[in-house]
């Protein structure tokens, strides 16, 4: 009995709480009885209630009802218009007095309670995400952690009237707090928060995915399986809009990944090819090269204190760039091998690239990483980019104990090219093993400083997992670092205020005429060298999760514009359109048509467009310094180019090109797998088909390309056109 009552309370409770039309049903139920019961009260008391009835032309019928729901209802039917009562059997009195005390509870007490109840249901249910509100033209984020912030940013300024969905399984009242530190009121009232899992499909109807404008599959990067979560959830959205049989909307789904070996698979394999046939842009997004990419390429990042405040970051090429006449090296030093430091090293190996070309093996851009356990962190580097090291030799040193190599085999072990098929790339690995705070360490460090300017540009990234410990260190560089200014970017988790505002402090001593002079003596003579800023001057964050997304617009349109070159040349002669025809069509059909080719584009094809883009911020430094310009000075950047300047910058592509594949997997051919090697002009051909295989026959130094290094010198002349579609376009 115990067991089927506590069935019968659980049932009961579960249908009070589904709906508040349910409970105004029960509500119904009880009103019912309650007239039953008055009826058979009255009927049994006796035939005064139907005289009283008859004298007040009250339907006997309603009588109960009127007793229910008038608190005066006895005195109206009592007391005459005289002021005389009627004569009244007691049981009538009884009978009308439990009628009456009926409808005191149900209407004075059920009734606010169920609607007060039902208020306040509701103001949970809108706190905690429970109603669902948006049902078109929205955003949606799935998921929640500190990136989102620089997501809603991104939104809002593309869409300043977008309404922004965010589903998440996190407590709604946090979230609405953390928010709230970012965004304005008006703002948050455009923010939806709703309780749901982001692979459930269920919740998908309720937010309407079907109708969105774009998707952001976020989750929450610091929880275990974060990424095979979000791989989930792609494909629970794929099912549920090809249930529907919905194509085209959303228009974009942006994927999250934390791991960089996930995020590099998502980028050359058609891993997600039912999201193209779906007609829906895919983008894989890492956290980490996304941060880089701030870095290098759009050199800037927000300010989520101060919304449209960017704060810029330096060159790691020097204030006015590299001539091709410039002898020295760009030098990145990674201090850690953390995903932050691997990351970033990638990023730069895909776009440095610069005009002063390699001579007698000497790297244009050299990449050193500093870590204690640098022996086994270099193997774990090289077998992730074996192609690349199969071809280029690197550099190891262990600090820890021995100065110097213990072996001239270090750094060759793992190639297999010799000669001129070895060591042709621009770009060099270095690896130190040692403590960074170890005297042996910094005075490498010391050394490079003083290099700095004549022998290289050097930038230091503190990206060690502790914070602290790079808060630390960036504090307490050895003293040349500071004195020849050199940028050092110290990675931070959380609010860049505290860097920021030290350099700012230091960076204003420039404006001081007292304070912003070096001076030393030489020769017996006090000299003035140079004006500088404070010793923290140059100081960077970099890293914080709150603007940690940030989508490049530019570099995707430039990226669909390069490809509409490539898909429209006459392969027959090495040639793209002709500029005059170009200037002919109208730029939005131009554009149009850009897109219709982008979506047929396989994903390692339009990360190879996109990397292109990238790097043309930097193809325009090299032209600028070319030409005597001042770094910033864009007034030239559409003017068509001279020759010398179209095979620079060819060289530079190619350059680009040659480590961009084998970063991605693809591979130099072997002597048996060349076309270049063969003579037969049959077998040739069937060889170049090797490329689906990820075996690349032009990966190679740019003096031995056959007539393909002819589309290189094509698309550099086209630059300035590219930059002309885009002006303005940020």
């Amino acid at each position: 009995m115990n067991k089927s009552y506590s069935g019968f309370k659980l049932w009961f409770d579960r249908l009070l709480s589904k709906s508040l039309l349910r409970q105004f049903a029960v509500l119904g139920i009880v009103l019912i009885v309650a007239l039953g019961i008055s009826y058979l009260f009255l009927a049994g008391s006796n035939a005064e209630w139907e005289r009283i009835c008859n004298e007040k032309n009250l339907n006997k019928w309603l009588l109960p009802l009127y007793l229910l729901i008038d608190s005066n209802a006895l005195n109206n039917l009592y007391i005459d218009s005289s002021g005389k009562g009627h004569a009244v059997h007691g049981w009538m009195l009884i009978a009308s007095s439990i009628t009456f005390l009926f409808g005191a509870f149900i209407f004075n007490g059920a009734i606010i309670g169920i609607i007060t109840n039902a208020i306040e249901r509701r103001v949970t249910q809108h706190r905690e995400g429970h109603i669902h509100y948006l049902k078109s033209g929205h955003y949606i984020i799935m998921g929640y952690d500190d990136m989102v912030s620089s997501i809603i940013t991104h939104i809002f300024e593309k869409d300043q009237n977008a309404f922004i969905l965010l589903l998440t399984s996190a407590e709604t009242p946090n979230i609405k707090e953390k928010l709230a530190k970012s965004f304005s009121e008006d703002k948050m009232e455009r923010i939806i928060i709703n309780f749901g899992h982001r692979i459930s499909t269920d919740s998908f109807k309720d937010i309407h995915l079907e109708t969105a404008e774009e998707v952001y599959v976020v989750g929450n990067h610091e929880k275990q399986a974060h990424d095979a979560i979000n791989v989930e959830c792609v494909d629970s959205i794929c099912r549920y809009l090809n249930q529907l049989g919905v194509k085209g909307s959303p228009k974009l789904i942006v994927c999250v990944f934390s791991d960089l070996d996930t995020y590099a698979a998502f980028k050359t394999s058609e891993i997600f090819g039912q999201v193209r046939d779906l007609n829906i842009e895919f983008m894989p997004y890492n956290i980490y090269s996304g941060w880089a990419k701030q870095v290098f390429v759009k050199q800037f990042h927000k300010d989520m204190d101060h919304p449209g405040v960017e704060i810029p970051y330096p060159s790691v090429y020097g204030k006015k760039g590299i001539r091709p006449d410039d002898k020295k090296y760009v030098h990145l030093v990674f201090v850690g091998t953390t995903n932050f430091a691997v990351a970033f090293a990638m990023e730069a190996a895909h776009v440095l690239h610069f005009s002063n070309f390699r001579k007698n093996g000497d790297p244009q851009t050299r990449i050193t990483f500093i870590d204690k356990n640098a022996d086994l962190e270099k193997d774990e580097f090289i077998t992730r980019y074996r192609h690349f090291f199969e071809v280029q030799s690197y550099s190891y040193r262990d600090l820890s104990k021995n100065p110097k190599n213990d072996s001239d085999d270090i750094g060759k072990e793992f190639r297999i090219f010799e000669e001129e098929d070895a060591d042709f790339l621009d770009v060099e690995f270095e690896f130190i093993k040692g403590d960074v705070f170890a005297k042996p360490v910094q005075e490498e460090i010391r050394k490079w400083a003083e290099e700095h300017g004549k022998e290289q540009y050097l930038s230091i990234f503190l990206a060690l997992a502790n914070q602290r410990q790079n808060f630390t260190l960036g504090m307490n560089m050895p003293d040349e670092v500071y004195d020849n200014e050199i940028p050092v970017f110290i990675r931070q988790n959380r609010s860049d205020n505290f860097v920021s505002n030290l350099r700012n402090a230091d960076e204003a001593i420039r404006n001081d005429e007292k304070k912003n002079t070096y001076y030393y003596v030489e020769n017996g003579k006090l000299e003035k060298k140079e004006k500088r800023g404070g010793r923290y001057a140059n100081i960077y964050p970099f890293g914080m999760n709150e603007t940690a997304y940030s989508a490049d617009e530019k570099s995707m349109v430039r990226a669909k514009l390069i490809n509409y070159l490539y898909a429209t040349a006459d392969y027959g002669n090495n040639k793209f359109q002709s500029i005059l025809a170009l200037d002919a069509i109208p730029p939005h059909q131009i554009r149009k048509k850009a897109e219709a080719l982008w979506s047929q584009l396989s994903v390692a094809l339009k990360w190879s467009n996109l990397y292109n883009a990238y790097t043309l911020n930097i193809k325009l430094a090299a032209l600028r310094a070319k030409r005597g310009l001042e770094q910033d000075d864009t007034s030239q950047d559409t003017w068509p180019l001279a020759e010398d300047e179209v095979e620079m910058l060819a060289r530079i592509e190619h350059n680009r090109w040659n480590v961009e594949k084998l970063l991605m997997g693809y591979r130099k051919p072997h002597a048996n797998e060349d076309k270049y090697a063969q003579n037969n002009e049959s077998t040739a051909k069937k060889l170049k088909n090797n490329k689906e295989r990820f075996i690349h026959h032009d990966i190679r130094p740019f003096e031995k390309l056959g007539d393909d290094k002819e589309l290189d010198f094509e698309f550099s002349r086209y630059i300035p056109w590219i930059i002309k579609m885009t002006v303005g376009n940020d």
